[in-house]
Parts: structure tokens; C-alpha cells; sequence
């Protein structure tokens, strides 16, 4: 064969027809031996590139309520795929994106992926039905948000080093790097939370070179005006969930239908729908149809409506929760359902008035004891993660009532002591106070001394009690603005030394150095024949005024009485806004009077 190939292909240098058709063979030897060698390393390449299973976003451990996104063959692009779970086919993902939303453990397996007839390696999932340690949750509104909207998440953790906290974004199915905005007198973080071009998008954060992380929040994109915003939050069982019917620009709503799975649930003018107890009959699809004016624009703007995109509500179990028991101000916290690895106890303090800061207490225990007024909530700390959050209590003061009823009623009581004692000492410095009586040996009339705060004297003489009395009444006589002493005097029955007329009602103005003395006689009826004509009939003198004034009023005589016991009545002349005071009372007044009438009779 050696002899016959040598023959063939000469190696003497010579050139010979058969010796180029002998180069020829050997190209084409080498071209078809690299052919060969490509296609075998190809298939040998193709060979060690199975589909593979990887997890978005890239979390060391899952917790239940994490939405999550498994990846086939990443390298590969979106490609045919069918998913096995449990050894068991997925009819209802056919894509090379899976995305799990709100997972529980129910989703724990093993999770495997065939392209093309290649299957991947096996991915085990394992769910945590517990919660991370730190919270990740948005300060307003829900799960959706109109293209091009944002809004800020807020980090609230244990720790008090937020400085060694960071966050990160899954949008499809690439990570990008987001730094807080941190508040240290809060103890909170705060990132702000848009879509870009994505249609939906991941939130989360973790601590630096440590497995502690945040809960994943999940925000979706419509374009539409209106829009079903279900809670940021997973749904939990036995809980109220509020879904909300919104329309971009915030018009005024006349009409909103709630639709779950294509199918009318309720129609109505509000723009909420609330399931009060949810459970997992409540999963599924729900949609709104808003029927809207924009009357913040124009009062005659026009009506529209429109249909919201469709937006999944999965409730979940979720992890086990905290109990908090009370008795006065000592807390106790429990979790029936916790596993046997949560040991120690986490306690928290948010005052009224701060509501947004929330402050770990140091104790550890099961139970403590509280003074600051606030809310209180308490977690179990199982290890590689905790239980929810028991519901809130808020702890107030309470005073002992006892001792403030018992002050109270003293003050009542002081207070009305007070008000009693004023008041008697108005009442005593207004009346008058009868300080003396005093009978008129002649005419046994009694004198009532009064009281006057402005030194004006006052004299009131009462009823004669037998026949040969005077009888009159007296007036409070008027007091001017000078200081004056005022006389009232009643009718003299006859006196010896006297005539008859002079005794039965003749008056002559009384005459005083200092003050002046006003006589009002009235006229006289049934007198005896001795009377003069002035004195009978009841004349009247003129009143004469020196400086201060005195008046007397005389009432005129009974015409029924006999001659000899003539009776004058006095009325109490008119006192203005004047008290009285107590004055001493000349022992009898009426001595005077009539030593001054005889005088001038003679």
C-alpha cells in the first residue's frame, strides 16, 4: 500500500499531472478531518449546555409572601419550555419565566425545566412559612401604579445600623442597585420605588455581608386611566382586603363596577370593594369598569368611563402570629403556632404621637412591664426568621378616679361656701336692720331706727296701739345729695295748754337753722267748729328751704275719732337707692315739736 501511495503521489520534486490530483486529496483529507472536528466538538458543546433553573430575585432564603421568578436556561433567550414540578408536568406554565406570586410553602418541590428535549438539573425550593426580619412597605397607595408614577418604600429593621442596609430592584430579569435615603432619628430608610420600562417590578433590601433582608414588595404597570389597586401586601387569611377602583387625574366617580373573574360582584357609587373575612375562595381575578367626571376641571365636563386591567388577589395563610394578653400595664406575648425553634420574644414601642417611628424594646422575655403611654406589638424570633406581628395594643394612663372625685367634691364644696358667704354679705349690707324700738311716752308710737351709709337720719314711727294714740304709717323719706335729717311727724291729740283747734290738725312749717323742714298737710274732715278757717279745712303753708331738706308728709285726720283725739297717718316718704344705717334716736322727738307750736300759736 506504501508502494502503490508512493506511486501515486512522487516525492522527487517532479511535477506530474498525478501528483496534483494527489495534493488535491490531501486538502480535501484535512478539510473534511476539521469539519469533523468542529461538528464533534459542537456536539460535545451541546452536550454539556443542559437548561438550567435559577432564582430571581437571587434570595438566600424565601419567606412566605415573597413574589419570586424561576429562569430556564437564562442564556438561551425565551424559548419553548416545559416546566416539571415534582416530577409532574406544569400545564399552566408554558414559558421560560415562571413567576410565583405570594409563595407559601405549599410551593416547596423540585423544580425542573426541558427545552427541546434537554431537562435541567433539578432546583429544590424551600419556603419559609415565616416573616424577615426587617419590613419593607409602601408609604401610600397599592400594588399598582401608572406608567411613569412612583412612590417611596419605606425599611423599618431591628438594627440601628440602616448605614449597613442596601437595596435592590428586579426589573425582568435584571438586578439593579438602589441606595436609602436614611432617617436616623426615625430609624427608618426610605428608597423611591419607579418602573422604568419594566412592567413590573421587585423591591427589596438586605443587610451588607449578612443573610438579614427585608419582605420583597411587588409593584405592576397599567396604562390605562382606570385601574383595580389590590393591597402592596399579601393578602392574608381571616383578615380584611380592600380592594380600590381609581382613576388617573382623581375625577369624580358616579359609578363603579367590581368585576372577580369576568363576572359583575358588585355595583355601586363607591369606589371600594371589601372583603371583610378573606379565605382562598376569594383568589382570582378582579377587574372595575369606572364610570367618571372631571369636575375638579369643569363643572360641565363631560362623562366617561373605562375598564381597569385585571389583577390577581391570591390569600395566603401565612406565618403564625403573636398574641399579646393584658393585665393593667403588664403585656405578655404568646404564639400558639410557632414552631419549637422560636425561643425569645421581640417587644415594640410606638408613641401616639409619633406614629411612624417604631422603637425595639431591649426586653426579651414573654412578658414586660409598660409606663409609656403608646402601641405596643411583640414577635416570636425563631431563628432564621420570625412570626407576624401580634395586632397593636394601645396602652393609656389611668389615673386613680378616687382621689380626684374626693378633690373635686372639696372644690364644690369650697366653691359654694363662697358663693353662700357673698352672697349673705350682699344681702346684709342692702336691708334694713332694726336695731332698736323705742315707745313715745305721749303718744306710745314705736320708732324704728334704720340705717343709712350715707349719714342721712331716717325716722319712722309705727302704729299707736291704743285709742288715744296717734296712728300712722311712715314712708322711707327721699335723702338729696346734702346731709339732712328728716322728721315725719303724726298727728297730736289734744295737749294741756292747748285749744281744741290747735290739737286736731293744725300744721305750721316746722323751722330748723340747718335743714328745712317741708310740711304736706291734706286736707281735714269732720273737724269741730272751733277750728280756725286755715286750720280746719286743711290749708297749706309754703315749704320754706334753707340748705339741707327735711320733709313730712301728714296724712289728714279721721273725721270719725273724737274731737279730743284727733289721729294724723304718716306715709314713709320715697328713698332712692340709698341703705341705711343705724342712728340714735332722741328719747322723745315729739316734745320738741310741740313746744315749738305753742310758741308760735302764741
Amino acid at each position: 500500500m506504501s508502494a502503490h501511495g508512493s506511486s501515486l503521489c512522487p516525492s522527487d520534486g517532479h511535477i506530474s499531472l498525478s501528483d496534483r490530483q494527489c495534493r488535491s486529496a490531501r486538502l480535501m483529507d484535512m478539510r473534511s478531518l476539521l469539519l469533523i472536528s468542529v461538528l464533534l466538538a459542537l456536539i460535545r458543546g451541546g452536550e454539556g449546555q443542559k437548561p438550567t433553573v435559577s432564582l430571581r430575585p437571587k434570595f438566600p432564603q424565601v419567606y412566605a409572601g415573597d413574589d419570586i421568578t424561576l429562569i430556564c436556561n437564562i442564556g438561551g433567550g425565551s424559548k419553548p419550555t416545559t416546566w416539571i414540578i415534582n416530577n409532574r408536568p406544569s400545564q399552566t406554565h408554558q414559558d421560560y419565566l415562571m413567576l410565583l406570586t405570594a409563595v407559601t410553602p405549599d410551593n416547596n418541590g423540585v423544580y425542573e425545566c426541558d427545552q427541546g428535549g434537554t431537562k435541567s438539573d433539578p432546583f429544590t425550593l424551600t419556603v419559609l412559612n415565616l416573616e424577615p426580619h426587617a419590613q419593607l412597605s409602601s408609604s401610600v397607595g397599592g400594588a399598582v401604579m401608572t406608567k411613569g408614577d412612583g412612590r417611596n418604600l419605606v425599611l423599618q429593621t431591628d438594627d440601628d445600623d440602616l448605614e449597613n442596609w442596601i437595596c435592590y430592584v428586579l426589573r425582568g430579569v435584571s438586578t439593579f442597585l438602589i441606595v436609602p435615603d436614611i432617617n436616623k432619628d426615625m430609624k427608618r430608610a426610605v428608597i423611591f420605588a419607579e418602573f422604568k420600562e419594566a412592567e413590573r417590578a421587585t423591591f427589596w433590601c438586605k443587610k451588607k455581608q449578612a443573610f438579614l433582608r427585608s419582605n420583597a414588595v411587588t409593584l405592576k404597570k397599567t396604562e390605562l386611566m382606570v385601574m383595580l389597586v389590590p393591597p402592596a401586601v399579601p393578602a392574608l387569611k381571616g383578615e380584611p382586603v380592600t380592594l380600590r377602583c381609581e382613576v388617573w387625574g382623581g375625577p369624580q366617580l358616579d359609578k363603579t363596577v367590581f368585576y372577580k373573574d369576568k363576572t359583575q360582584i358588585k355595583s355601586s357609587p363607591e369606589d371600594t370593594y371589601t372583603i371583610t373575612n378573606a379565605t382562598q375562595s376569594d383568589n382570582g381575578m378582579y377587574s372595575c369598569h369606572a364610570t367618571y367626571r372631571f369636575t375638579h376641571i369643569s363643572t360641565g365636563a363631560a362623562m366617561k368611563d373605562g375598564d381597569s386591567d385585571a389583577q390577581e388577589l391570591k390569600v395566603i395563610g401565612g406565618p403564625p402570629a403573636a398574641v399579646i394578653s393584658a393585665s393593667t400595664n403588664s403585656l405578655k406575648c404568646s404564639c400558639p403556632d410557632c414552631p419549637a425553634s422560636c425561643t425569645s420574644y421581640h417587644w415594640y414601642h410606638t408613641p401616639f404621637n409619633d406614629p411612624f417611628t417604631r422603637k425595639k424594646r431591649s426586653e426579651n422575655d414573654e412578658s414586660i412591664t409598660v409606663e409609656k403611654e403608646g402601641e405596643y406589638k411583640c414577635r416570636r424570633d425563631c431563628g432564621n426568621g420570625f412570626s407576624r406581628f401580634s395586632h397593636v395594643y394601645s396602652y393609656t394612663v389611668t389615673a386613680n378616679v378616687v382621689p380626684i372625685l374626693v378633690a373635686a367634691l372639696l372644690i364644690f364644696i369650697g366653691l359654694l361656701i363662697i358663693l353662700l358667704i357673698a352672697l349673705k354679705r350682699r344681702r346684709g349690707g342692702s336691708a334694713i336692720q332694726e336695731t332698736k324700738q323705742d315707745k313715745d311716752k305721749t303718744t306710745t308710737g314705736d320708732y324704728e331706727q334704720i340705717q343709712l351709709k350715707d349719714k342721712a337720719v331716717y325716722h319712722t314711727l309705727g302704729e299707736g296701739t291704743s285709742k288715744d294714740q296717734a296712728e300712722g304709717g311712715y314712708e322711707p323719706l327721699q335723702k338729696t345729695q346734702e346731709e339732712g335729717v328728716y322728721h315725719t311727724v303724726g298727728a297730736v291729740g289734744p295737749v294741756e295748754g292747748q285749744s281744741e283747734g290747735q290739737a286736731q290738725g293744725g300744721y305750721e312749717a316746722l323751722k330748723s337753722i340747718k335743714v328745712d323742714v317741708y310740711h304736706t298737710v291734706g286736707p281735714v274732715e269732720g273737724q269741730s267748729e272751733g277750728q280756725g278757717q286755715g286750720q280746719g279745712q286743711g290749708g297749706y303753708e309754703a315749704l320754706k328751704s334753707v340748705k339741707a331738706e327735711v320733709y313730712q308728709t301728714l296724712s289728714s285726720d279721721d273725721s270719725k275719732k273724737p274731737a279730743g283725739e284727733a289721729e294724723g297717718g304718716y306715709e314713709q316718704l320715697p328713698q332712692k337707692d340709698k341703705d341705711y344705717e343705724t342712728v340714735a334716736v332722741e328719747d322723745n322727738p315729739y316734745e320738741e315739736v310741740k313746744k315749738q307750736m305753742g310758741k308760735e300759736n302764741e
